[in-house]
């Protein structure tokens, strides 16, 4: 049996590898119009090829994770990483870089599996920390990424950022291949293609609605085609999925009250996480003659937001012990809390670079906190041949709070702006709306926590003996 630190290690950092994706480009995003000689409606798909990407293979990835085997399905996602990033860096137009963007998100599946091969292979002792610390991997790694990004993109050509990923998703493949044992649990049934086809439809639809709706306008006919067009594929896809044999998810087990619930808090915990996302560095880096802005550069703002996800990894093993000791629920309504906490001194006191700081540290505690809960509350409710599944649905909630965030409050400071030397600036206003809104999310998140039932896992030892 391979050295559990050593297992952990390895699939911790396939996650903050995952997760970095997100962020790799957002550095040159500005420039990109400028550097692919198009557009800015064009190379604004760079970013949402990605996140399109990364919710539709998600749970189809667990699901085929629970029938063929986690450490196998990993190893994919990480093979298609590196050619996506090998396409991407030999681009020199929007087409190429699409491609290689949408390829490269697809790797976000290794996280939710990486933590149902936890479940499969570490001793009841090591379980809660490590679960933790790759569950918080979703934002370990694009706070520490940022920063990284920044440097290398300001000190060398933008296609180094995507030499650079290829590399990473070869050390990661080399690594899980050699020090993840192969799971022994595996799901005897036929992979739904129809429930898979169904479930992309769908989400593309409501997503490309969703992200795009403050660039096409809410009410346009392209904007309402797809998104109630992929409400009436979803609502399809749920009926198709009641009466298959093996569907791609069990919706019987999802609407659990357990699941159900942990799934709509994880849905409001994402949309606060990532409300502070689409504010922060604006606040950070708009010119002090705003008013209203800090006037810091794009790297010295990266490092600004930094400690949070610093803060994550640190609170991992405190989680776990919390976790032991009062409970996984208690955890998800601790986290969210904190939450609140940090927009209620946003909206009072973030006016200057360390005040961010200091409220970015609390943001990490309690993201830390809440996503070390969701994995094991999710996991004590579901059947232990359908962890990466459940694993991969709720991290597709998790996706679909940061996409109703980064629409809302985008389209918020959007609205609330004012002509500045030529450009469209969010106003102070806007800024205090959208600490509301963002810390209404979190408030949300913690009543829905606090009707999570308590689930006695029957088998805590699911796969692999101790």
């Amino acid at each position: 049996m391979p050295n559990p630190r050593v297992v952990i290690a390895v699939l911790a950092l396939a996650g903050m590898s995952a997760s970095f994706m997100q962020t790799i480009v957002l550095p040159i995003q500005s420039e990109l119009p400028e550097l692919l000689n198009s557009t800015r409606e064009d190379t604004a798909w760079v970013i949402t090829s990605t996140l399109l990407t990364a919710s539709v293979v998600t749970p189809i990835a667990g699901r085929l994770g629970d029938m063929y085997g986690k450490r196998r399905i990993a190893l994919a996602l990480l093979a298609v990483l590196v050619l996506g990033s090998v396409i991407a860096a030999v681009s020199h137009g929007v087409p190429g870089l699409i491609v290689g963007r949408a390829l490269q998100g697809a790797v976000m599946g290794v996280i939710p599996l990486g933590i149902s091969i936890l479940r499969d292979t570490l001793h009841e002792d090591r379980l809660g920390g490590a679960i933790a610390l790759v569950s918080a991997t979703l934002g370990i790694g694009g706070a520490i990424g940022l920063p990284v990004s920044a440097i290398v993109s300001e000190s060398f050509d933008w296609h180094t950022l995507f030499w650079l990923s290829a590399v990473l998703g070869v050390v990661n493949f080399v690594l899980v291949l050699s020090f993840v044992p192969v799971s022994a649990l595996r799901t005897p049934a036929r992979f739904d293609w129809v429930g898979a086809v169904g479930l992309a439809v769908g989400l593309v639809g409501v997503l490309l609605a969703v992200s795009k709706g403050n660039e096409w306008g809410w009410a346009a006919p392209s904007t309402l085609a797809l998104g109630l067009g992929g409400l009436v594929v979803l609502l399809a896809w749920g009926a198709f999925e009641l009466r298959v044999r093996d569907p791609l998810v069990d919706l019987r087990v999802a609407a659990r009250p357990a699941v159900l619930l942990t799934n709509l808090a994880s849905i409001t915990v994402g949309f606060a996480m990532f409300a502070s996302n689409v504010v922060f560095p604006q606040l950070l880096e708009l010119p002090v003659a705003t008013g209203v802005g800090i006037g810091l550069s794009l790297l010295a703002a990266s490092l600004v937001l930094m400690p949070s996800g610093l803060t994550m990894m640190v609170m991992s093993p405190v989680a776990a012990r919390l976790s032991r000791v009062y409970g996984p629920k208690l955890l998800l309504v601790l986290g969210g809390g904190l939450l609140v906490v940090s927009y209620a001194l946003s909206y009072f006191f973030a006016t200057g670079w360390w005040q961010v700081l200091i409220i970015n540290i609390v943001i990490g505690v309690g993201i830390g906190l809440a996503y070390a809960a969701m994995p094991t509350l999710i996991m004590r409710a579901v059947p232990a041949a359908e962890t990466a599944a459940a694993n991969g649905l709720n991290a597709l909630m998790r996706s679909l709070g940061t996409s109703f965030a980064s629409a809302a409050i985008g389209g918020l400071l959007a609205l609330y702006s004012v002509d500045s030397g030529g450009v469209q600036t969010p106003t102070l206003e806007g800024f205090q709306l959208a600490y509301l809104i963002g810390g209404g999310g979190a408030v949300v998140g913690v009543i829905i926590a606090l009707f999570i039932p308590r689930v006695v896992p029957a088998d805590p030892r699911p796969s692999l003996p101790a």
